[in-house]
């Protein structure tokens, strides 16, 4: 008996079962202040950055909280959606500024490589619930609502950081192997499929923002780089469906292995 109980243990602590412990990552362990909580979250491959979202297919809603550190002290984190293209021409932008005070939250249609301004610009996904607030190790969390277009499985998704803001607009990002490479697909519904950037779409232009609204893009520079895929974190791992935690795992396993000599 305690040999077939350290079988079974030690095929629960297989490394198939231990990197779907750790498939959940970084993400899951960040905590939302009382009534924000989101159904999936997904480490982002880039600028240490991550994305929680619950997405409602009856209502075509995105609820979103992106964690990102800004550059600098006074900067900035942006998370948008591309319905055009890979890249920050065509995004539909939220950003939240620190500055010298709290984060406050803007959008922005960015049509051009041209700085953006201090004010906010209309977005193609009408936005609503605009909040952010200061997380652990100086991250700024961005939290907003999204109307997206009926049916929507999957879109590109691109964010970014600076370091400062001036007059209320973002200053310019970097240039970075991070900073151009921070895009990926944000699958809705089914499984996340790598770009192919043979197959890629042409980018087309995005929505013409309101009469008297500048067309902007977030630094106000050129962005290039292959776009990176990356899958959605799950929260629940093997192991927790299973209903045995990883500290759990361990004991098991030391018991197991103590009954056997």
């Amino acid at each position: 008996m305690a040999h077939q109980l350290a079988l079974l243990v030690l095929l629960l602590v297989s490394p198939a079962a231990m990197r779907a412990v750790g498939a959940a990552g970084a993400c899951a362990s960040e905590k939302f202040p009382a009534g924000r909580t989101y159904a999936t979250c997904q480490d982002l491959p880039q600028l240490g950055a991550a994305l929680h979202w619950t997405y409602d297919r009856t209502k075509f809603s995105l609820s979103v909280a992106f964690v990102a550190a800004p550059a600098g002290t006074g900067g900035w984190v942006a998370w948008g959606l591309n319905p055009t293209g890979e890249g920050m021409a065509g995004t539909q932008a939220l950003v939240a500024l620190k500055g010298s005070s709290a984060p406050t939250v803007k959008t922005y249609n960015i049509t051009g490589y041209v700085p953006l301004g201090g004010a906010s610009t209309p977005i193609a996904f009408p936005a609503t619930d605009l909040a952010a607030d200061e997380g652990a190790g100086g991250k700024i969390r961005l939290y907003g609502k999204l109307q997206l277009h009926k049916g929507m499985k999957s879109v590109n998704q691109v964010w970014q950081v600076g370091s400062s803001v001036t007059g209320g607009a973002p200053d310019k990002h970097a240039f970075g192997a991070a900073n151009l490479a921070s895009k990926t697909k944000l699958v809705l519904a089914g499984k996340s499929t790598a770009i192919n950037p043979a197959h890629a779409p042409a980018l087309a232009p995005a929505p013409a923002p309101t009469a008297g609204t500048p067309s902007s893009a977030v630094g106000g520079g050129s962005d290039s780089g292959a776009s990176a895929t990356a899958a959605p974190s799950p929260v629940k791992s093997a192991a927790t469906a299973a209903g045995v935690s990883a500290p759990a795992l361990a004991v098991l396993a030391l018991a197991g292995f103590l009954a056997m000599v």
